[in-house]
């Protein structure tokens, strides 16, 4: 099943609809490429949309993401490792199982995630990057973007009340295709007021931030 085959609406909101089940499950599962904005990332939320799924699980599938610069501590600890080519592959802590984040170097290792960081370079922009769109591709090419959530929050425990505008590319070309362009723009450092960083190079810089305070545990 493609994303056309979906029963998507164009909104979803928290007191509603369920928009994990509902929207996001579905369109993660019959996608092979997906661009994400998101002002924060934790490696429980990036690990939860890579193996999750089928289509990433069996390598068909690639995720491109871009973030603000402020991480967790213990995340930016993770991340570090999980992206460089210095550290043996070998994983502890308690917030994933060790072979989970195992899997997730796998997927890593094989090309099929990309991070980037995006930081504010203008006084335009005086806080931190909060962008909040997404992009869904099929087998087929067909597209689905959204816009208005600011991170998945798969667990039942810790999801916000929010709501989520959808775009396809059959119904709305012309709209998707410029949320694309945005995406693309974005991914290679053609966007007025931030610097987009590959994540290793904005990490040796030490262009992050980090708190044991910022992003709660998904």
């Amino acid at each position: 099943m493609g994303l056309k085959e979906i029963n998507l609406k164009e909104e979803y909101r928290s007191d509603r609809d369920d928009i994990v089940a509902e929207f996001f499950f579905p369109c993660l599962s019959n996608c092979i490429e997906y661009d994400r904005c998101v002002d924060f990332l934790s490696l429980q939320t990036l690990a939860t949309i890579a193996m999750a799924f089928e289509n990433f699980i069996e390598g068909k599938a690639k995720i491109r993401m871009v973030t603000g610069h402020r991480f967790r501590s213990t995340d930016l600890n993770l991340f570090s490792k999980l992206f460089s080519d210095k550290y043996k592959k070998s994983f502890e802590g308690k917030t994933i199982r060790s072979s989970k984040i195992q899997k997730l170097q796998e997927i890593v290792d094989n090309g099929q995630i990309e991070l980037k960081i995006a930081i504010p370079n203008s006084e335009q922009v005086t806080d931190s990057f909060s962008e909040r769109i997404g992009i869904f591709r099929d087998e087929r090419d067909d597209a689905v973007a959204f816009t208005g959530t600011s991170k998945e929050s798969f667990s039942t425990q810790t999801r916000d009340f929010e709501s989520v505008d959808v775009f396809t590319s059959w119904n709305d070309k012309t709209r998707v295709e410029r949320k694309m362009k945005d995406f693309d723009d974005l991914w290679k450092n053609k966007t007025k007021y931030v610097e987009v960083y590959d994540f290793m190079y904005a990490e040796k810089n030490n262009f992050l931030k980090y708190s044991s305070d910022w992003i709660r545990e998904d």
